[in-house]
């Protein structure tokens, strides 16, 4: 069965759920793109008359947003059955179907701050799904009606499914009939709740949000009302929205309800989980488990949102903040490929790219935001080593440069105007008190970085496609840009750029913009800023975490980043735990959102530096990678475990003294540079002596497993 709904569906054959996926399709730009996806309903037939039913809720579909026609939801569909070799038509939808209203009624209207929930009437619940009884309800003729043209393609990303359940942690009462609920955690998607005897008519009201101030409950406009129909054993379940949350304020009930009876269900699109980390340092621990089950929570629908209780948007920004991390943790190659292929739909005539996609209205950001699609592109080439995702959007990606350079006439990209389907022009965002984000010097600086970071992805891009011409072009645009923010907005007296904010040192440092003879003098002024003007804390927001993260990866500044982790007051990840967080926030304090794809970006640390799994250049999908553990001060042992395309790989690690034990197990089709420390020139490589010459850094290994000893 072919079903191709614009709004949300389920499909039902004799009363049971086809599939165990919810929440489908995945997101598309709704006036350029719909999905079908397909199901093999041939186990749920019967001999005889079937009862196909296919339920509709509106979802992203609802009145308003572009290319959304009638009000929704609406859906075409058809089943066709293999016989002798051929694909015959059973049937399809038409005017002979007919359609009721279900118990199920959207709240809200899905723009910001108003996503709303569902009404359920429990009078309208169907308890007999024979044919006999559902022949017996109100139905009437379905309505063919015409929607704009746009290019319906099969979904190529899984669909969402319930991932975990929780219980409820704890319910107290706080005011008559009025009880709040606490699952515990912080988390994204529905749920289930079981109510003691109602009388009909009674309408239930449960509301969630993400924090308590002060004890308090915030309102977030998240809500779903229950209208019981008196007949007993009445429960709520959430069909066509979802929520983010950890609280549950529900009223009008007449008596607390049991913890047994409160059940949440955390939803995600159903990709795998490809990574594990963990360390001696339990605090190094609970920051990368929040980090990791953040994302899980801020992945539905096929793309990463912000957050899932105010916005849901898949803004371009967050996306490159968190993408190095999440593509390690995960396996996201087909989330991407849903992902950028919205991108590629919202693209305007002119080259102009919106600061999220799909884009149902306008929202803020700036070049780091716009660039995604290259950056997305070329990183999923990087993690997957599909080169046809750089072959589709190659020309996309020239496009949205050609606007960069009309707004770039001095040489450096300057603001350009905000428009109808997007605003403002930010260079980092969400950075902690203290940091004027909004400096003009600032935005310059981190934007013009990102374009030169573009235009190297650009060259290597067109490397991969074979793209002579077009290499040595984006080398000359990468290095005029590098000389121009040197020579705009490089102090030679102060050895700063921009601001001398730490994004304003770091990015160019990461860029390779710094000409070589200043690299040591702009580093000097990176750890002042830290050290001395920051007393050692982070001070930069969405846009410069990944940044940082990457350079102090790359720099080997274990020290220095580990002990910017380790702080537990303001800004910080420990500040956030110390203070009840079990998702990353939105700011560094006093944030309007707790479940958040702001600070995720570190997430690679974990990874590449204290695992030391980093990929090497030039062999994308972990071809060949670089295995150099990075040991600070204070930890003592690591478990990493990583799951390539060739299969998983392992690096173990324990300090005893000075005595370095390494064990790894590289997968077949992987080759592997263990880098040996330069003061190290012997080791025992599975029991047998191995000694290094001169010139020799690292020991070349192929599949197998492998124990390394040597003394630091």
């Amino acid at each position: 069965m072919h079903v191709n709904s614009l709004g949300y569906h389920e499909i039902y054959l004799n009363g049971v759920k086809v599939g165990e996926d919810v929440l489908s399709p995945a997101v598309s730009q709704f006036d350029k793109r719909s999905q079908v996806l397909t199901y093999d309903v041939s186990s749920y037939l019967k001999t005889g008359g079937n009862d196909l039913v296919i339920w509709l809720g509106m979802g992203w579909y609802s009145k308003g947003l572009p290319g959304v026609v009638h009000g929704g939801p609406l859906v075409k569909a058809q089943l066709e059955q293999l016989e002798s070799g051929k694909w015959n038509t059973i049937l399809k939808t038409d005017e002979t179907w007919k359609g009721r209203m279900s118990e199920y009624a959207t709240i809200g209207d899905w723009k910001a701050g108003r996503f709303g929930g569902e009404m359920v009437d429990g009078s309208k619940i169907i308890t007999d799904w024979t044919i006999e009884k559902m022949n017996l309800l109100d139905w009437i003729p379905a309505i063919k009606v015409e929607v704009p043209g746009h290019q319906v393609s099969a979904q190529m990303v899984e669909s969402n499914r319930i991932h975990e359940t929780f219980a409820a942690d704890s319910i107290i009462e706080i005011s008559e009939n009025t009880y709040l609920v606490d699952m515990g955690n912080n988390l994204t998607g529905w749920i289930n709740v079981k109510f003691p005897v109602l009388q009909k008519g009674q309408e239930i009201l449960m509301e969630y949000c993400d924090h308590l101030e002060d004890g308090n409950f915030v309102d977030r406009n998240q809500k779903d009302i229950y209208i019981a129909s008196g007949l007993g054993n009445e429960t709520f379940q959430n069909k066509f929205n979802y929520h983010g949350f950890r609280y549950i304020r529900i009223s009008n009930l007449p008596e607390i309800p049991s913890k047994e009876s409160v059940t949440a269900f955390l939803i995600k699109t159903d990709y795998k989980m490809t990574s594990g980390f963990e360390c001696s340092d339990s605090e190094m621990n609970q920051i990368h488990d929040m980090i990791f089950y953040t994302l899980r929570c801020l992945s539905l629908g096929g793309y990463l949102v912000d957050c899932p209780q105010l916005e849901r948007l898949g803004y371009g920004g967050d996306g490159n903040a968190s993408t190095p991390t999440a593509q390690i943790m995960f396996e996201l190659a087909p989330l991407y490929n849903n992902w950028l292929q919205a991108w590629d739909d919202c693209i305007r005539e002119d080259g102009g790219m919106p600061h999220t996609a799909p884009n149902p209205y306008p929202a803020g950001g700036g070049p780091y935001w716009c660039g995604f699609i290259i950056t997305a592109s070329w990183n999923t080439y990087l993690n997957y080593g599909d080169t046809r995702i750089l072959e589709k959007y190659y020309p996309t990606m020239q496009k949205w440069l050609g606007y960069v350079d009309k707004y770039s006439e001095t040489g450096l990209l300057k603001k350009w105007p905000d428009t109808d389907y997007r605003g403002w022009y930010l260079g980092d965002w969400a950075v902690p008190k203290g940091v004027d984000q909004k400096s003009e010097k600032s935005v310059d600086l981190v934007n013009n970085s990102f374009v030169t970071v573009c235009y190297d992805y650009m060259q290597k891009i067109a490397n991969v496609l074979n793209k002579t011409e077009d290499v040595q072009k984006y080398i000359q645009k990468r290095d005029a840009l590098k000389n121009q923010v040197n020579q705009t907005l490089f102090d030679t007296e102060k050895n700063i750029y921009g601001d001398g904010y730490q994004i304003d040192l770091t990015y160019p440092l990461l860029a390779e913009i710094v000409p070589e003879q200043q690299i040591k003098n702009v580093e000097q002024s990176l750890y002042n800023e830290i050290k001395q003007n920051r007393n050692g804390h982070f001070a930069c927001g969405l846009v410069g975490i990944p940044v940082f993260t990457e350079w102090a990866t790359k720099n080997q500044d274990v020290e220095l980043f580990y002990s910017m982790l380790k702080k537990k007051d303001y800004p910080g990840y420990l500040y956030m735990i110390e203070n009840g967080a079990t998702t990353t926030w939105e700011e560094w304090d006093n944030p309007r959102s707790y479940i958040h794809n702001c600070f995720n970006g570190i997430g690679s640390w974990f990874y590449e530096a204290v695992g030391g799994i980093r990929k090497d250049p030039g062999f994308p999908a972990y071809q060949q990678v670089i295995i150099q553990p990075q040991i600070p001060e204070g930890i003592t042992w690591a478990n990493i475990i990583k799951e390539t395309p060739f299969g998983q790989l392992v690096v173990n690690w324990k300090l005893e003294g000075q005595e370095f034990n390494l064990h790894i197990q590289v997968p077949v089709g992987v080759k592997a540079k263990v880098m040996i420390p330069e003061n190290v020139k012997s080791y025992l490589i599975n029991g047998e002596k191995g000694q290094l010459k001169d010139d020799e850094t690292f020991v070349p290994v192929e599949s197998g497993s492998y124990v390394l000893n040597y003394q630091l």
